[in-house]
């Protein structure tokens, strides 16, 4: 028994050394993906890209969504906190 956990100590440590050697804080496939769609939220990949105004007003409009929905939680939590 003592022997296993031993091994898995071990090992433990060995994978650990290997992620820090690697760089254990890059950007995994889903959190890579999620950024992009985020991006190309906010960006209006998905407007028509023929007409100017329609992909301007798509980002604006989004814009002042985020900026609503900060402006939201701030207030929210302001009550909160009261």
């Amino acid at each position: 028994m003592k022997d296993d956990d031993d091994e898995t100590v071990r090992e433990a440590r060995r994978t650990l050394d290997r992620i820090g050697e690697e760089g254990g804080l890059s950007a995994t496939p889903a959190m890579k993906s999620a950024a992009k769609g985020v991006r190309d939220h906010f960006a209006a990949a998905d407007a028509d890209r023929t007409d100017p105004t329609e992909v301007w007003g798509t980002r604006i409009a989004r814009a002042l969504a985020l900026v609503a929905l900060i402006g939201l939680v701030w207030f929210l939590f302001g009550q909160i906190g009261r």
